[in-house]
């Protein structure tokens, strides 16, 4: 038996390593080069901050299953420019985070200055957030959808997803809504794919985006600030 379990972990670890899609060169550039931010490329996590001083308000984001964490900066960088927020990018244990046990305040940490935190990820990066949106002031999902009950929290909730997902499609979003509280917000950006909330390149299974990356930042980002205006943040 302890022979199966330590081949099961090892045979884990392996897939875990495999196929991990890594961030595209030319949007992550341009934010390792914006002077406007500060871009810190740790082992737990990659904090974005301005450069021009500190933040009120901070959002730790969760990436999906075998994705690169800096495959999302380009996309959460307008809210470190436009909205002055800083945001940390954790990097999961096996690039899975939902094996990934460390606690919410392991990330908040990194950031001690910021008094209003959201947390929340994209696909299963998402699904292990909800388990963490006790700790947090808002969530925020990104392709995703909660199987832990939050109905009841009362907390401030954003549900971003595309209509042309074809992993996290709007019905599996729409048949999970009752796992959150009733007046979250439920935004669907026309165009979008599951792929389209990083920069990864095409994912199997996934459908065809036709919005272009500009105008995914631009709904990103005000969806997260109108989201952040009410919490006060």
């Amino acid at each position: 038996m302890g022979a199966l379990i330590v081949g099961g972990a090892v045979a884990l670890v392996i897939w875990s390593q495999v196929g991990v899609m890594g961030a595209e060169e030319a949007p992550l550039a341009e934010v390792t080069e914006d002077a406007s931010i500060d871009y810190d490329d740790g082992d737990a996590a990659i904090t974005m901050a301005p450069a021009d001083g500190a933040s009120e308000a901070g959002y730790v984001f969760y990436p999906g299953a075998k994705v690169d964490a800096a495959a999302y900066a380009n996309r959460l960088a307008d809210l470190v420019r436009d909205e002055g927020m800083t945001v940390v990018i954790v990097r999961p244990w096996l690039n899975l985070a939902f094996f990934d046990l460390r606690p919410l305040d392991d990330f908040t940490a990194l950031a001690p200055d910021v008094d209003t935190w959201a947390v929340g990820g994209h696909s299963l990066g998402g699904v292990r957030s909800c388990q963490l949106a006790g700790d947090a002031d808002a969530l925020i999902l990104f392709a995703s959808y909660c199987a832990t009950d939050l109905s009841g929290s009362g907390l401030p909730v954003l549900s971003l997803s595309g209509s042309e997902d074809g992993l996290s499609t709007p019905d599996k979003i729409a048949e999970a809504a009752d796992q959150l509280p009733s007046d979250a917000v439920f935004d669907e950006i026309d165009g979008a794919a599951h792929a389209s909330f990083g920069d990864y390149g095409d994912q199997p299974g996934d459908g065809e985006a036709t919005i272009p990356d500009e105008e995914m930042n631009a709904r990103v980002e005000g969806a997260v600030a109108e989201l952040f205006d009410g919490v006060g943040g």
